[in-house]
């Protein structure tokens, strides 16, 4: 076999070189061969849509999944800046301020079903009143006390706790009951359901027990009558509840303006507004002549303090290396000019104080001319227009009573004993009103205490604001005129009480600033002595606004009972009840004469228990149809004022459901009405 041999080599040593068509067909080899490849990969035409949508959604979920982490990252970052603010906002002041006022808002909101006054016994609302609701007054005053701290530069948050405490007090009453509180405002709602009847006032016509009087002083009435029409209701018992609140909300503005003339320290002008609140006890801020006037006298003494400096008086006082570090500087002085025209505003605050009481015109006279022993404040012009003023209302509109009341002067003059004497008998009798009588007195020692150790430590406020500590000490001379039917050490109590709650506030509030060791101890003292101070005053305005609170609610059948007695009476009846102290006492009170029969001396009410009906029986004229209307809220009423022994109201009863003078036309657990009879026959 033939071996094939190596192939030929050229000279140059390299392969021959291809020929240039069989390098073409090798290319066109290699193209076919990639085609063909290219072919083979290539899916067919539906796949590539789907490798496409499925290449889409890959890309998608790529993206999305970007974008849910880069979501989260910043949820989570916006979540720990939440929590970063948050927990600032936690240790700032202002939530300090704000968890207690929350705190005591939810214990006051559960409490208020809680309260049982529908069976009040002789505690009033005193053993009513659930835990909770204590503790909701206890939170509301450690919070204002918090807010002392930065008075001055957030002084929305002691006047939002001051708002607040007023609404704890005293809207329990006003959102619980149903009937009207207090016997005296239903009288009042009387006197404008008749205005609104009759459509104007009767100054000449002659009524019985007094109640001519309300014709001749009608101004606040006229206004109710118009609330009454604008708010569209029927009468104004559907707002007359809510009067303290209103008026307690209208005063405090009224007090800052007040305080903040006689000092910069803003803790001083909310302790005093929070200390007046706490001590206005007295029961005359519901809807009443008083009330309203009381209102219209602090502006007027509001007005006066601030717009009335003579030129050239104030002195030293304008000097503050002079003055107390919480006192203000005297207020610009005004001329002549300006004060006239002050004047001319005034006017009509003025004539509407008289034309609604019969006695803040006289406190208004005494505080102007207590002003005037001042050299800032002697404008005796004001004081002149002032007494004008009440002289021309008096000798018109008020004759009537104006002269009976100057006939009794010779008789009260100088009684200082009577005429400061609280009520028109005894003492109270029973638990709840002698714990009442010991409260108000002790709130009376405090309240004065306080003051004065405030006039005796701090000289120098007390020259600056001197001012204010006379026309508080004004209403004193007021004892040696007249009681005002038993009222009176009220109605001085009342007028007295903005200038003593500023001075017992100042007593509690050391000056900011003094570096003495006398200032640093007072200091500390002040930090333990004001919370205790306050909450002492509280517990001593509860029993004192809340412990007869059985006399001052009636229930609806009470006032039913007594309205269908009245209905069921004849035109000019005489009606007889034991105490004018009841709901709608007064219903109709222009189509009857009266009779409250324990309103007189304790020893003649001891004497008519011996025999009741003989009693009254000789004291209704012969020939007149006579009724006897004895509700409970009678009963705790002649305990409470002392009218009668404790049992004297049931052993009355009794004796009149016994005699055949008397014949019982309606008895239920809402009262007892007997009808008048001559003889046994009739």
């Amino acid at each position: 076999m033939q071996r094939q041999g190596p192939a030929p080599v050229t000279g140059s040593g390299v392969p021959p070189r291809p020929a240039a068509t069989d390098r073409e067909a090798e290319d066109r080899g290699a193209e076919d061969r990639e085609a063909v490849e290219r072919t083979a990969a290539a899916p067919a035409p539906g796949a590539r849509e789907a490798t496409e949508r499925a290449a889409g959604e890959r890309a998608a979920g790529k993206r999305a999944a970007g974008e849910r982490a880069a979501g989260e990252r910043a949820a989570g970052e916006r979540a720990a800046a939440a929590r970063a603010r948050l927990a600032a906002l936690l240790r700032s002041p202002d939530a300090l301020n704000l968890v207690p006022l929350l705190v005591a808002g939810a214990l006051w909101l559960w409490a208020l079903p809680g309260i049982d006054f529908r069976s009040m016994d002789e505690f009033g609302l005193l053993d009513r009143f659930p835990l909770t609701f204590y503790a909701a007054l206890a939170v509301l005053t450690g919070g204002f006390v918090l807010t002392l701290r930065r008075a001055g530069t957030a002084p929305l948050w002691p006047a939002t706790y001051c708002a607040a405490m007023l609404v704890a007090l005293k809207a329990p009453p006003a959102i619980l009951y149903d009937t009207v509180r207090y016997a005296w405002a239903s009288k009042h709602d009387a006197i404008i359901s008749r205005l609104l009847a009759q459509g104007t006032v009767h100054p000449g016509t002659e009524l019985s027990g007094g109640m001519s009087a309300y014709d001749q002083w009608p101004g606040f009435f006229s206004l109710d009558a118009a609330l009454v029409r604008a708010f569209g209701v029927d009468a104004a018992a559907s707002f007359i509840n809510w009067a303290p609140v209103a008026l307690g909300l209208l005063t405090v503005p009224v007090l800052i303006l007040v305080y903040r003339t006689f000092s910069d320290d803003w803790r001083l002008v909310w302790t005093g507004v929070w200390i007046f609140q706490l001590a206005n006890w007295v029961g005359q801020d519901y809807l009443s002549p008083q009330g309203f006037s009381y209102l219209l006298y602090l502006t007027v003494f509001a007005v006066v303090v601030r717009h009335f400096v003579l030129p050239g008086s104030a002195g030293t006082l304008r000097d503050r290396a002079t003055l107390d570090p919480a006192a203000a500087a005297v207020p610009p002085p005004t001329t002549t000019r300006q004060r006239a025209v002050a004047v001319l505003f005034l006017v009509p605050i003025i004539a509407t104080i008289n034309a609604s009481h019969q006695l803040t015109p006289v406190m208004l006279c005494a505080s102007l001319f207590a002003l005037c022993l001042t050299r800032r404040y002697r404008n005796l012009g004001l004081l002149a227009v002032t007494g004008l003023i009440m002289l021309v209302w008096n000798l018109t509109m008020g004759r009537e009573l104006f002269l009976d009341t100057l006939g009794t002067l010779r008789e009260k003059a100088g009684d200082l004993l009577g005429n400061s004497r609280p009520g028109f008998a005894g003492d109270p009798t029973g638990p709840g009103p002698e714990l009442v009588g010991s409260a108000n007195i002790l709130m009376v020692l405090a309240l004065g205490g306080l003051a004065a150790a405030a006039v005796l430590l701090r000289r120098r406020l007390v020259r600056s604001a001197l001012p204010l500590l006379l026309v508080a000490a004004a209403p004193l001379p007021m004892f040696a005129v007249n009681d005002y039917g038993g009222e009176m050490i009220f109605r001085v109590y009342l007028f007295g009480l903005p200038g003593a709650a500023f001075f017992a506030a100042a007593a509690l509030v050391p000056a900011a600033g003094a570096a003495s060791r006398a200032a640093t101890i007072a200091r500390r003292t002040a930090t333990v002595a004001l919370p205790l101070t306050l909450v002492a005053m509280l517990a001593g305005f509860l029993p004192s606004y809340y412990g007869k609170e059985g006399m001052h609610y009636a229930p609806p059948g009470e006032t039913a009972l007594t309205r269908r007695a009245f209905d069921r009476a004849p035109e000019g009846a005489l009606i007889l009840a034991a105490t004018g102290a009841f709901a709608d006492s007064y219903y109709r009170y222009d189509h009857y004469e009266r009779w409250f029969f324990t309103e007189q001396e304790v020893d003649e009410n001891l004497r008519m228990l011996k025999d009741p009906a003989g009693y009254l029986a000789g004291g209704i004229p012969a020939g007149r149809p006579a009724y006897v209307i004895l509700t409970p809220t009678q009963g705790e009423a002649v305990i409470g004022e002392g009218y009668l022994p404790e049992g004297g109201f049931d052993r009355l009863g009794a004796a009149l459901k016994a005699s055949p003078l008397f014949a019982v036309v309606e008895e239920s657990r809402f009262g007892l009405v007997l009808r008048y009879r001559p003889t046994t026959t009739g």
